[in-house]
């Protein structure tokens, strides 16, 4: 993706780290920049969506291939 802004390789970690880093890294962000994140634990398919859903930022993709997650968020307006 050549318009992300940021990207978090949370691969390899465990529930629920994936879902700690993205909220850190999109916290240091500013509105309107995205954040492409890679996970290998499937937890994330559930909670990164679902956290998405309850925060002011925007899922703009979510995709699996081979186990490896890829969401890319938009950070919002606090």
């Amino acid at each position: 993706m050549t318009d992300t802004t940021k990207i978090l390789d949370a691969s390899g970690l465990q529930c629920p780290m994936p879902l700690l880093k993205t909220k850190l890294e999109l916290n240091a962000m500013k509105p309107g920049q995205l954040l492409e994140v890679v996970a290998t634990d499937a937890g994330s398919a559930r909670d990164i969506p679902a956290f998405i859903k309850l925060s002011c930022h925007e899922l703009v993709s979510c995709t699996e291939s081979d186990g490896c997650y890829r969401f890319v968020i938009r950070c919002g307006q606090p």
